[in-house]
């Protein structure tokens, strides 16, 4: 992430946003188990509420420096960090009760490589659990913010039949003015 990114994704209005709206609108009536996954969290602001609601989370970051950060600032606590690959996970099959991504799937390189989390997300979680999420959607202040940024930005309108071609069902994508959430269930 740029400077400018990297400092808003530790804001207080960013903790705000994630724990009043996206939070809430994302998973909404979703039951996640007691350890799910969270991937990406970045500098774990997203983490840091998410603690609260579960036994136990496990998160995958692929920054090493963000990855040691939150493990340090979280050790003691009910996360687990790893510094891994979201596109080649290092987890084994069916491990967790859920998982979740927000707003870091336009961090990847390449929509393959977002279809290739889509699939590891699918492999890692077990049968009947949820994958949740949210990322953003393309604007003028979207493109401002990421200036010299990777930023491969998901079209929400094909997003759904993505995350079916990952093998999810009860496939749900739902748009506000700047973002979408999505989910999708691995079948029974």
């Amino acid at each position: 992430m740029n400077w400018i990114h990297n400092r808003l994704c530790r804001s207080d209005w960013w903790k705000k946003t994630v724990e009043r709206d996206l939070l809430p609108w994302a998973l909404k009536d979703l039951d996640l188990g007691g350890h799910p996954l969270e991937i990406g969290p970045g500098p774990g602001l997203t983490t840091d509420v998410l603690r609260t609601r579960f036994p136990a989370l496990t998160c995958l970051e692929i920054d090493p420096m963000h990855a040691t950060a939150l493990a340090g600032r979280l050790s003691g606590s009910n996360v687990t960090v790893e510094q891994g690959d979201a596109a080649a996970m290092p987890f084994t099959n069916d491990m967790f009760t859920g998982a979740m991504c927000f707003t870091m799937l336009h961090h990847m390189p390449s929509a393959e490589l977002q279809d290739r989390l889509l699939s590891e997300a699918f492999r890692v979680i077990r049968p009947g659990a949820w994958l949740a999420g949210s990322d953003s959607r393309l604007s003028f202040r979207f493109r401002v913010l990421h200036i010299n940024d990777t930023m491969v930005v998901c079209d929400p309108d094909k997003f759904g039949e993505r995350l079916s071609s990952a093998g999810f069902s009860n496939v749900d994508v739902v748009l506000s003015e700047r973002s979408f959430a999505f989910r999708g269930q691995k079948p029974a």
